[in-house]
């Protein structure tokens, strides 16, 4: 199983979960900064870190190597990667056993490497909603028999993710009739306030309070 930072909420019982995976290189503690700033007073946030050791990093983790690898190619039979989705998806099917929130109270979300595992895992399950940030299409999606709601937010000035990788994934969601409130902004690769905005008020419309 995967290890994990939980936070509950401010106002017990928790009405719902925020699942946040973070980047290539990074780690759940890098994340968790998100949920004093988005102010939601009832939901619990749950942060994963990726299973892999980054190999770079001491304290980073990943969800499968990108060292040799683009965001345009189709990695979906890589072996860390076919490891990390099963991994993931076999704990999403886990939370609602151990925090008592169903999986159709919990939005998914994730920045970067993150935001391409909630493409890659979150559509085939019975989401709340999903939230790509700053991500990418990794491999051909795969839509369960409803497809969540997605927020996609990403920057124009992103040094790291291609725009352009945004825009096609947007389109592949658009041509299976997806419901997708995508922003741009002015920005680079990051979490910005603007973004933080984007965040709660998807959050609010989706959980209905």
């Amino acid at each position: 199983m995967l290890n994990a930072i939980a936070i509950p909420a401010k106002s017990e019982p928790a009405k719902a979960s925020i699942v946040m995976l973070h980047g290539w290189g990074a780690n759940a503690q890098d994340v968790s900064f998100l949920c004093s700033l988005l102010k939601l007073d009832d939901v619990q946030f749950i942060l994963p870190d990726a299973p892999f050791q980054h190999p770079y990093s001491s304290e980073g983790r990943m969800w499968y190597d990108l060292s040799d690898a683009n965001f345009s190619t189709d990695l979906s039979q890589r072996s860390d990667l076919l490891s990390s989705r099963q991994q993931l998806t076999d704990w999403l099917n886990s939370l609602e056993q151990t925090t008592g929130i169903p999986l159709y109270r919990t939005i998914l979300g994730g920045f970067s490497q993150g935001g391409a595992m909630t493409l890659d895992v979150g559509l085939s399950l019975p989401l709340a909603g999903l939230m790509i940030l700053s991500g990418y299409q990794h491999a051909p999606l795969n839509p369960g028999a409803k497809i969540p709601p997605i927020l996609m937010v990403h920057g124009r000035q992103d040094p790291v993710v291609p725009l352009a990788a945004a825009q096609q994934a947007k389109a592949n969601l658009e041509e299976l009739g997806g419901s997708i409130d995508y922003q741009e902004f002015d920005m680079g690769h990051e979490i910005s306030p603007l973004v933080l905005n984007e965040m709660y008020e998807f959050a609010h419309k989706i959980l209905n309070y």
